[in-house]
């Protein structure tokens, strides 16, 4: 099973779409995997960064960024964001496994390049609730810069998600 979230609950099908951020891609359905669906546990604007440990990562990063948790991901948003996180209406949709292939195995993205019909469509409930339940740690920092900086020269996964709506 694959996943798209979003804070409409009434949408009946997905169509092919052109993504701002993959514009040399064909339009296409985009869908998310178990995995990386915490990543998305947000609501739909809200900038963010998620990181994590891979085989790559060095033991130097891996102390550096979680030595100090047991979390299997760490995902910062900025703190200007949490009264709407807390606020959200998002919805979790259970779409097939076809027509969809994996566009990116590390960020967990999958399309398709047809329409999609939902296998069902339900409230995700309380998002904090939903992050701790699998297992990731949620920072609240004033701005996501300085930290996009330290991570692009790190050896950890990373995942930078609306970031043209971060705080200068």
């Amino acid at each position: 099973m694959l996943y798209h979230f979003s804070e409409d609950a009434t949408i009946r099908h997905f169509a092919p779409r052109l993504h701002p951020s993959h514009p040399d891609k064909p339009p296409a359905v985009w869908a998310i995997d178990d995995q990386r669906a915490p990543l998305y546990y947000f609501p739909r604007d809200c900038p963010r960064i998620a990181y994590y440990v891979t085989e790559r990562t060095t033991e130097d990063d891996r102390e550096r960024y979680f030595a100090h948790t047991s979390a299997r991901m760490v995902i910062a948003v900025e703190s200007g964001w949490l009264k709407r996180i807390l606020t959200a209406k998002l919805y979790v949709y259970h779409l097939p496994a076809e027509p969809f292939s994996c566009l990116d195995q590390g960020a967990g993205y999958f399309t398709s390049p047809e329409a999609v019909t939902p296998v069902k469509v339900e409230p995700v409930g309380d998002l904090f609730a939903q992050l701790a339940a699998a297992n990731v740690e949620v920072r609240l920092m004033p701005s996501l810069f300085p930290l996009q900086e330290a991570l692009l020269r790190s050896s950890l996964h990373f995942s930078m998600i609306r970031m043209r709506n971060a705080r200068d």
